[in-house]
């Protein structure tokens, strides 16, 4: 019965894609922010952004959305749209204050993803874009349980390129084979930093062990792409809550975002394709 009402509300949904990371601090949430509004760029898709970082909902002041609240219709929960084919919903929106601490043991953090899925009333939705928490915990067993009810195109992993953040990366792509969650491929962030005004390119990060590009030949996974440090991201993206994207449309980094962005689109229409043939 729960897996059927889960099926009936997410029926409308063409593709689903989750964002995940080993470890906190590699830019997942910006990263599942800018591919948001980089899909909802084409205003001929509907796009929602779900928010399941249940202690660390970062995604409403990303987006522009805070002191926001939900509202409840006959049909569900609405999303919270920042435009007309963007809705989000994140637990943000339920708290008094975005400094409030969600202090919930695993029961009942499973409870409210569960809530997410199956009484938020979505609509048509071409892309449902998941920002998971860091690491391989119950948020992450709970979503792929829930969610193999209808479909999952697959996982997008953000890492940066210094060994310490690979190393959690590994732990995350064995964990997407154990639970048979697809990888999409790899997102480098914070590849390195290209100086705006004299050009000449650094490595912040070092890849000491060859980094994301290296990690993705040895576990034939796809590496999607890197993403050079833009210090405008943070500035406006996080901060302010606008579409990098948009503000910065000539930054190398946006330039890199398009491109994963169609190899991700591509992807999902491959998938879609696929099991069309099945069918």
């Amino acid at each position: 019965a729960e897996a059927a009402e889960l099926r009936a509300r997410l029926r409308a949904v063409r593709h689903t894609v989750l964002v995940l990371s080993g470890k906190g601090g590699v830019g997942k949430s910006t990263f599942s922010a800018l591919l948001a509004h980089g899909l909802a760029a084409d205003e001929t898709k509907q796009v929602a952004l779900l928010d399941i970082d249940i202690c660390g909902p970062s995604i409403p002041k990303m987006m522009g959305l805070e002191g926001e609240q939900v509202h409840q219709s006959g049909s569900g929960w609405s999303p919270v749209y920042v435009e007309e084919n963007l809705g989000v919903m994140s637990v943000g929106f339920l708290l008094s204050s975005p400094d409030d601490a969600v202090i919930w043991r695993g029961p009942k953090k499973n409870g409210l993803i569960k809530q997410f899925l199956r009484d938020v009333d979505w609509g048509e939705v071409d892309y449902l874009i998941v920002d998971t928490p860091p690491g391989t915990s119950d948020e992450h067993l709970s979503i792929v349980q829930y969610l193999s009810a209808t479909h999952i195109d697959g996982a997008v992993i953000v890492t940066t390129p210094q060994e310490v953040s690979l190393q959690d990366v590994r732990k995350e792509i064995s964990f997407c084979r154990k639970v048979k969650l697809p990888i999409i491929g790899v997102v480098e962030n914070m590849s390195s930093f290209v100086c705006p005004k004299c050009k000449n390119e650094s490595q912040i990060f070092p890849p000491t062990t060859g980094g994301a590009e290296k990690m993705c030949q040895n576990l034939n996974v796809s590496l999607l792409g890197k993403v050079p440090l833009d210090p405008q991201i943070g500035r406006k993206s996080c901060d302010r809550g606008q579409s990098f994207l948009a503000e910065a449309p000539e930054s190398p980094a946006t330039l890199s975002y398009r491109n994963i962005i169609q190899r991700i689109q591509e992807y999902c229409e491959q998938q879609h394709l696929q099991e069309e043939k099945i069918m």
